[in-house]
């Protein structure tokens, strides 16, 4: 009876254990290359939330002394601003496998979304965004990096 019990009590662990969490808060920070291969934007934990930055654009050509501008943004005074450094991630916590309740801005159409993200593996990030419900929506894929690219035209 005893060790019944026992094998009851492992059973039991490990079908708890592969209900946790599979990733981290933590997992998320780093340097990622969106999908189009044209944005490295660095996620981090600032304030309690994170929040991703852009730190290298394809069109900017800072060489040459050409940097990207947020004109398409609404904000009138915002067109001027460059888009390197702008946030472009914002507002998300980590509950259960996903970062959520955050917005992202997308510097091409200038316009926010609500979005939520998830890792699949360590280094691809699945990041929603959508109006209204996520139904309408579209996910983009992003690629963890180590270093950021030298763009070519």
């Amino acid at each position: 009876m005893h060790l019944k019990r026992i094998l009851l009590t492992l059973t039991l662990i490990v079908s708890i254990s592969s209900f946790a969490s599979e990733y981290k808060a933590s997992d998320i920070i780093g340097t990622w290359l969106s999908e189009k291969k044209d944005g490295v934007i660095k996620v981090s934990l600032n304030e309690g939330q994170f929040r991703g930055h852009l730190l290298a654009f394809k069109k900017d050509k800072v060489d040459l002394g050409k940097v990207s501008l947020d004109k398409n943004n609404p904000d009138e005074k915002l067109k001027v601003r460059e888009l390197r450094g702008i946030e472009m991630l914002w507002g998300f916590k980590f509950d259960d496998d996903e970062w959520s309740g955050g917005k992202i801005y997308d510097p091409i159409s200038g316009k926010t979304y609500k979005s939520y993200m998830n890792l699949d593996g360590k280094n691809t990030l699945n990041l929603r965004g959508y109006v209204g419900i996520p139904l309408f929506g579209r996910t983009s894929v992003w690629t963890r990096i180590d270093k950021i690219p030298k763009f070519k035209e």
